[in-house]
């Protein structure tokens, strides 16, 4: 929160806050202004005093004499993230349903530790906004307990501890609303927008590293890892020593690898299927040799797949890496004029699934799904629960992974032994990851975004002149992300400039290069976790939070990019103005569009 009064100023009183926030809004956004209502009467706030069981601050008073809070319609003039202030009605009924929840929650404290915020809702608490929702899930507290905090400001949200925010009161926050209208000022990292009239909070235009590192560059110039040193033993020390024990072993776990089996599919080719771009990390690997390597700063977290042959089948096998063979884009890749079954295990379930000529086969009409319980818990004596270590979680789910692949055998003559094949050195490589299918969610109708009327914008707007205007906001977007870096995407964005609409080709330049920004951003993405939730072989990465943000963005804008090239115009329209960086995207889609003859207000 960051407000222009100095600390060493005296702080305006909660009239002259009140006075300043009426008059910009009244300037700006008389929408919004006219949703404040009028002041609250002396008699109102007693009444609600006696009813509460407590007196109200001081500045709460001055404040509801200013305004009994606002009224909750489209447009209401809310304060950043912590929504709009509640006037009498709200702060009794938010109250008392507090209070009630509160006494069913067991207190966090005891009597010797009586600490303010060590209580889920205390009974001098008042809930002075009605937060994001607009209900008493999440908002402002005003503590009205004598003590230290008293009249202090704190942030409520129902799944979190209560926690006092930097405000030490309410004229210190009305203060900072003021500063913040006046100045656009960020708020919870939102700064104050007046829009048609009405008073929104929006993000302010994001800094985006211009050249984040990367990992995949890193990637290529580092060695791949060889075979770990052979252990040196122990020199004897002085005396003699022996260790007598009774140990069980363990039976070993079964290989059971995930599986794709392709009728007639040559091992180099299922490579290139699977997502493998180029020769320069193909060679011949055993099922340890790929693993160890895949968990190396040379693979940069790329999955990495191993290919071969059984009988008249290509196989393909993945070693290790985010689950590549288990993904209907994957397999429609595969079973590219082909036919190809998948064999794969996920902890309960053993799943066998066909596809045909890139589809599945029959409707899915063949596919097998077996699942298991899971048997490691056994009941003890006395009624609890305990995990038997070292033996199998499902052995119903390896059961059926044996049974269905010994039916793979009898119907299609495929006689694939797990175990050879872990040991047996393979054709692989890294795995370029093809992009995923748009979700079927996201490809839905949009009728409002970021505040803008867009079923009203795509209906009074000609096609050809929004094409135009949201070609010239994906450039935009290109440029603040960094995307147009890229000269795959510079030579797109310049067909699209001319009213062009390319093809997205599977494997061309484009293609691989927005697979490439995905594949960056997943390396970098452990830049976010602290150290502690990194395992503890896991190497270090000379990469910063800013450098996943900028690929993030990057790939983002990617995707933006494919979708405007696939999908009908209003819904590509809702992802290039929801992904805009900059605070001033509604003043640039007014220009773009008055430059092809239209307007937004029009």
């Amino acid at each position: 929160m960051t407000s222009t009064t100095s600390a060493a100023e005296p702080l305006p009183t909660v009239e002259d806050s009140w006075a300043r926030i009426d008059a910009w809004l009244a300037e700006h956004a008389p929408l919004s202004r006219a949703l404040l209502r009028p002041p609250a009467s002396s008699g109102a706030i007693a009444a609600a005093e006696q009813r509460l069981g407590l007196t109200f601050h001081p500045d709460l008073v001055a404040s509801l004499r200013c305004h009994d809070g606002t009224e909750l319609s489209e447009g209401a003039p809310v304060f950043a993230l912590n929504g709009p202030f509640a006037g009498i009605t709200g702060i009794v009924d938010n109250t008392l349903f507090l209070r009630d929840v509160g006494e069913d929650v067991e207190d966090a404290y005891d009597d010797e530790d009586d600490h303010e915020l060590n209580a889920y809702w205390r009974h001098e608490w008042l809930l002075i906004t009605h937060g994001v929702a607009w209900d008493a899930q999440d908002g402002l507290f005003l503590t009205c307990r004598a003590g230290d905090d008293y009249g202090r400001v704190g942030d409520y949200f129902n799944e979190d501890a209560p926690s006092f925010s930097e405000w030490p009161s309410l004229r210190a926050a009305l203060s900072a609303f003021a500063d913040a209208l006046e100045r656009r000022l960020p708020i919870g990292g939102r700064i104050p927008l007046a829009v048609d009239g009405a008073l929104i909070w929006e993000e302010p235009t994001r800094t985006v590293k211009a050249r984040p590192t990367s990992l995949l560059d890193l990637a290529a110039r580092t060695p791949e890892p060889g075979p770990p040193p052979a252990p040196r033993p122990e020199p004897p020390g002085n005396g003699t020593y022996a260790t007598i024990g009774f140990v069980r072993s363990r039976a070993p776990q079964p290989h059971q690898p995930d599986v794709v089996f392709a009728e007639g599919v040559h091992p180099d080719e299922l490579l290139l299927r699977a997502g493998v771009v180029g020769r320069e990390t193909v060679r011949a690997r055993t099922h340890a040799e790929a693993a160890r390597s895949a968990a190396s700063p040379w693979a940069a977290a790329r999955p990495l797949v191993r290919a071969g042959r059984c009988g008249g089948w290509g196989f393909v096998t993945q070693s290790a890496g985010t689950e590549q063979l288990t993904r209907p884009e994957v397999l429609r890749r595969l079973a590219r004029d082909t036919r190809v079954v998948a064999l794969t295990k996920r902890g309960p379930e053993v799943r066998v699934t066909v596809y045909e000529n890139g589809a599945p086969y029959a409707d899915g009409a063949h596919d097998r799904l077996v699942s298991s319980p899971r048997e490691d818990y056994v009941r003890l004596p006395d009624g609890d629960w305990a995990q038997t270590v070292g033996v199998d979680p499902w052995p119903g789910s390896t059961a059926a992974y044996t049974d269905l692949l010994a039916g793979l055998r009898d119907a299609c003559g495929i006689d694939f032994d797990p175990d050879r094949v872990r040991d047996e050195p393979l054709s692989s490589g890294l795995v370029l990851p093809v992009l995923e299918d748009i979700p079927e969610w996201s490809r839905r109708p949009v009728s409002e975004i970021r505040h803008l009327d867009l079923d009203a914008l795509v209906e009074r707007t000609p096609e050809p002149r929004l094409r135009t205007a949201l070609a010239a906001q994906l450039r935009r977007l290109a440029a603040e992300t960094g995307l147009d870096t890229h000269p795959e995407a510079t030579l797109v964005l310049a067909a699209v400039d001319r009213g062009e609409t390319p093809e997205l080709v599977e494997d061309g330049p484009l293609d691989l290069r927005m697979r490439a920004l995905v594949a960056e951003a997943t390396a970098a993405r452990p830049a976010l976790e602290p150290s502690w939730r990194r395992g503890r072989d896991a190497p270090e990465l000379p990469v910063t939070r800013e450098d996943f943000e900028a690929w993030q963005l990057r790939a983002d804008a990617a995707d933006t990019l494919r979708r405007f090239l696939q999908l009908p115009l209003p819904i590509a329209a809702a992802s290039i103005l929801h992904r805009r960086l900059s605070e001033e995207w509604r003043d640039e889609l007014d220009r773009d569009l008055e430059a092809r003859g239209t307007a937004r207000g029009n």
